[in-house]
C-alpha cells in the first residue's frame, strides 16, 4: 500500500474520531465509510493493505454500534475478524473485535453468542504480551451479567472477583470502575441473600464514589440507597434511615433528570417507614416529593 493513501485512511479515521467527540455520529459514518471504501479498493494479500482494511472495518463498526445499527455493527466486526484470521501480531485487535462483536449479539438479544465472543476476547487480551488486565476486567464484568441474568450466581460471582481483582491492582480501590464492580458484587450478594457481604461491597463502593464524586452524584446517591437496603437485611435500621435520607438528599439535589431515581429511592424508604409504623414520616416525606415534582413540572 502505497503512502498517500495510508496517509488518506488515516486522516479519515482520526476525522471519525473528532466527529464522534463532538457527538455528530451520522456524519462519522459517513468518514468511516470512506475510509473502508478507500482502504478495499487497494486491498490485497499485503499484510499492511488487510490492517487498513480491518481497522477501517473495526473504526465504523464502533461507530454503527453507538448509532444502535447493530446488524450493520455486527457484519463490520466479523468481516474484520475474518481478515485479520487469528494473526499473533493483532491479539489486541482481535480482543476487541470480539468484544465489540459480543456486545452486538448481547445488544440484538443473542446471549449465548455474546458469552462465547467475550470469552473468546479474554483469550486474546490473556494471550497478547503484555497480558491486557483491564480490557479482561471489562469482559469478566460483561460475562458476570450474563450468568447473573441466568440465575447463575456463583458463576457470576467468580467473573465479578476476577475483573475485581484486576481492578484493585491495576486502579487501587478508589477509583470508578473498581467502583462499580463492588457495587455490582453487592447487588449480587444482596440478592442471593448474602446480606453481609453485600453490606460490605456497598460500603467499599460508597466510601469510593464520596472520594471521587462528592456527596451530589447519581453514583453517590445510588450507593447509599443500596447500602441502605443491605443495613436493613442485617438489622441496622437506624444506619439505613441515614442512608436513605443521605440518597433523596442527593438526588433532590441533582435535578429533574434523577426525579424517577428519587421516586424510586423515595418508595423504598417510605415503605420500610410505614412497615416500621412510623406512618407520620413516610407521609410528610410523600408529601415533600410530590410537592417539589409539581413544583418542578410547574415551573
Amino acid at each position: 500500500m502505497d503512502s498517500p493513501t495510508t496517509t488518506l485512511i488515516h486522516i479519515l479515521r482520526s476525522r471519525v474520531d473528532e466527529l464522534v467527540a463532538a457527538g455528530d455520529l451520522d456524519e462519522a459514518v459517513h468518514a468511516a465509510t470512506a475510509a473502508v471504501l478507500k482502504a478495499q479498493q487497494t486491498l490485497s494479500s499485503d499484510l499492511e493493505s488487510i490492517d487498513e482494511f480491518a481497522s477501517s472495518l473495526e473504526v465504523r463498526g464502533d461507530v454503527y454500534r453507538l448509532l444502535g445499527r447493530f446488524e450493520e455493527a455486527r457484519d463490520d466486526y466479523k468481516q474484520a475478524i475474518d481478515q485479520l484470521d487469528n494473526r499473533p501480531d493483532r491479539l489486541l485487535q482481535l480482543g476487541r473485535l470480539h468484544a465489540g462483536y459480543g456486545s452486538v449479539h448481547d445488544q440484538l438479544g443473542n446471549t449465548e453468542r455474546a458469552a462465547e465472543l467475550w470469552s473468546k476476547a479474554i483469550h486474546y487480551f490473556e494471550t497478547n504480551d503484555p497480558p491486557a488486565d483491564l480490557d479482561i476486567a471489562a469482559m469478566c464484568n460483561n460475562l458476570a451479567v450474563l450468568k447473573r441474568n441466568a440465575g447463575d450466581t456463583e458463576g457470576a460471582e467468580a467473573e465479578y472477583l476476577r475483573a475485581l481483582e484486576i481492578l484493585h491492582r491495576e486502579l487501587g480501590q478508589d477509583h470508578e470502575e473498581t467502583a462499580a464492580v463492588s457495587n455490582n458484587i453487592g447487588a449480587l450478594y444482596q440478592s442471593a441473600g448474602l446480606h453481609e457481604q453485600a453490606r460490605e461491597m456497598h460500603m467499599m463502593a460508597l466510601e469510593a464514589r464520596r472520594k471521587l464524586f462528592g456527596d451530589i452524584h447519581p453514583d453517590t446517591a445510588q450507593s447509599h440507597n443500596n447500602l441502605a437496603l443491605a443495613l436493613l437485611s442485617t438489622g441496622d435500621s437506624a444506619w439505613a434511615r441515614r442512608h436513605f435520607e443521605k440518597a433523596i438528599s442527593g438526588f433532590e439535589a441533582l435535578g429533574i433528570e434523577y426525579a424517577s431515581d428519587l421516586e424510586a429511592v423515595a418508595d423504598n424508604y417510605c415503605a420500610v417507614l410505614r412497615a416500621e409504623g412510623d406512618y407520620a414520616h413516610a407521609d410528610a416525606i410523600s408529601s415533600r416529593l410530590h410537592g417539589a415534582g409539581a413544583s418542578a413540572v410547574a415551573g
